[in-house]
């Protein structure tokens, strides 16, 4: 399946040769017209690398160390729902192929495979990446305690809270597509629990404002996890620099520059846009990761020479997974990786230290 695939970009097409509207809807769509969607993508266009010449990057790598783990590249799939809509094997052929190429992975907390079975498939590879779990908040805290306990009992190295998304985004290409997840398909984390599901409203009352959101997140519940759990935690869906700079006080490891791949709030800024002010707020006390239309290793080059620690990878690795299970998303990390290589090469850096923001232009700032 995979020989089809030259590049990222191709395994979009193979799979939506693959997938039925109703599974193309859920895995390709935003939310409202899309903007963000595609601003993701022109955002990391928009900077132009500006390459060096003659300088020494013989012996050069692309390791990185997170959290204290070193990392053979700094390019980990990103938390994706639902991933037996894309390929029967789910999410236990996305870990297999992350733990053959050394790529951390981040589990949804809305996978189909239980977090046991792929830790796992991670750990019974040496040179595997690390493994993460990605949680949402819960109102049943005892419920919560038991999901953190799952994950580390399995063996994750990490937490990854998202706290973008306190409700859906209005997602009209999934309505129009009439989604639902198909028999056999389910959340199997959060089996038997109740859906949070606005109720109709009374007459002069919001179903959001009056209902859903009255159990919406804070930073109480940052407080809690952070102090529940002794996994490092990092916040996912953080776009403004005044939530990162209150991110600070909070014990978190790490934060996630995320929009949700544009599936939340439609005409949200692009991140390559907002990365450099949440770096600027941190300030260096915290790795700052970015994700949202990355498509390409020189994107992954660009987001590091912002600043980034590193990227996650959403939309590309359920291509590639759709076209070509465990193979596919295996050949999805080695192209990135290769072209992250190839623009190392081309940029005179012999390791990702080397990589700075003097190697951007921004045609719009120039």
């Amino acid at each position: 399946m995979s020989a089809a695939a030259v590049s990222p970009a191709d395994y979009e097409a193979l799979a939506q040769a693959r997938l039925d509207a109703n599974a193309w809807a859920y895995v390709s769509g935003g939310a409202g017209d899309e903007h963000t969607v595609r601003a993701n993508r022109a955002a990391w266009d928009a900077l132009c690398l500006q390459p060096r010449v003659l300088c020494r990057t013989a012996g050069g790598h692309t390791r990185r160390t997170l959290l204290g783990r070193t990392l053979a590249h700094p390019i980990l799939l990103a938390p994706v729902a639902h991933q037996r809509l894309a390929h029967p094997d789910g999410e236990l052929a996305t870990a297999y192929a992350a733990a053959a190429l050394g790529a951390g992975m981040v589990l949804s907390l809305q996978s189909n495979t239980p977090v046991e079975a792929v830790a796992q498939a991670m750990h019974g590879e040496t040179e595997a990446g690390p493994l993460w779990m990605q949680l949402y908040p819960q109102t049943d805290r005892g419920f919560w305690r038991e999901l953190v306990q799952r994950a580390e009992a399995a063996g994750c190295e990490a937490l990854v809270l998202t706290v973008d998304a306190p409700v859906s985004g209005a997602r009209d290409r999934e309505r129009r597509a009439g989604f639902r997840l198909p028999p056999g398909v389910s959340a199997v984390h959060l089996a038997g629990r109740p859906s949070a599901v606005a109720s109709p409203a009374a007459p002069g009352r919001s179903a959001l404002f009056d209902d859903l959101l009255q159990a919406a997140p804070t930073w109480d519940d940052v407080d809690w996890l952070c102090a529940t759990t002794r996994l490092p935690v990092l916040l996912k869906g953080v776009m403004h620099p005044a939530d990162a700079r209150e991110a600070l006080g909070h014990g978190v490891a790490g934060l996630i520059v995320s929009n949700h791949g544009g599936r939340t709030l439609d005409t949200a800024a692009p991140t390559a846009q907002v990365l450099p002010a949440v770096l600027a707020a941190v300030g260096g006390r915290l790795p700052v990761l970015v994700d949202g239309g990355i498509r390409r290793g020189t994107d992954v080059f660009k987001a590091l020479a912002l600043g980034a620690s590193a990227v996650l990878v959403g939309r590309p690795q359920v291509w590639a997974l759709a076209a070509g299970g465990a193979q596919g998303v295996a050949h999805l990390l080695r192209l990135l990786r290769d072209e992250l290589e190839i623009a190392m090469a081309l940029c005179g850096c012999a390791t990702l230290d080397a990589i700075t923001p003097e190697l951007l232009l921004d045609p719009l700032r120039a």
